[in-house]
């Protein structure tokens, strides 16, 4: 009875469980950053910028948004031009290039904390291993927004010929639990 407990207990530990070292986690870190350094996350992670960018993608280096596109303190630009004039909530994504994307939510840019752009590794890697500048996250929230949020899900599939970090979401979220399970090391 004892022995098949055990056994019962131990197929039910998840996969992460079993030790990571701290180079898979700073190999998993890698590939993390490799995405969240991408112009296509970090166009819209542009902290108290409050003015999204299209750098690095087919407008040529450092654009910002055109048409004036702040977003304030509200992250959707209520105080100005709310992202949903052209970012227009949709079951369907826009493929069209150049058209606005499209998603099934509101658009809106990302807290301030989670600033990404022109950070290194080091900063971005502090910055998501403390749940005061992440959203409030831990390593379950964090693979729970990748796995579940169709700005990510947008951010890897954003149709219309736009470029994409390498990876999915998926693979994404493993690596995030890779390298939460190695002590979120940053190098």
């Amino acid at each position: 009875m004892r022995g098949a407990l055990f056994a019962l207990i131990i197929a039910g530990v998840p996969a992460m469980a079993q030790e990571v070292t701290r180079e898979e986690g700073l190999a998993a870190w890698e590939r993390i950053y490799a995405v969240a350094s991408h112009p296509r996350c970090t166009n819209c992670h542009v902290g108290a910028q409050e003015e999204p960018m299209w750098e690095g993608l087919s407008y040529g280096a450092g654009a910002v948004h055109r048409m004036g596109v702040k977003s304030g303190e509200s992250r959707i630009g209520a105080e100005s031009m709310p992202c949903r004039t052209c970012h227009v909530t949709a079951v369907g994504r826009e493929t069209a290039p150049h058209a606005p994307a499209q998603i099934d939510d509101a658009w809106r840019l990302p807290p301030v904390e989670l600033d990404w752009l022109g950070e290194d590794s080091a900063a971005v890697c502090a910055q998501l291993r403390d749940p005061e500048r992440n959203d409030g996250h831990d390593i379950a929230g964090l693979v729970d927004h990748l796995t579940s949020s169709p700005f990510v899900a947008w951010g890897f599939a954003p149709g219309g010929g736009r470029s994409a970090p390498p990876g999915t979401p998926a693979e994404m979220a493993r690596d995030v639990e890779t390298w939460g399970a190695a002590g979120m090391p940053c190098g």
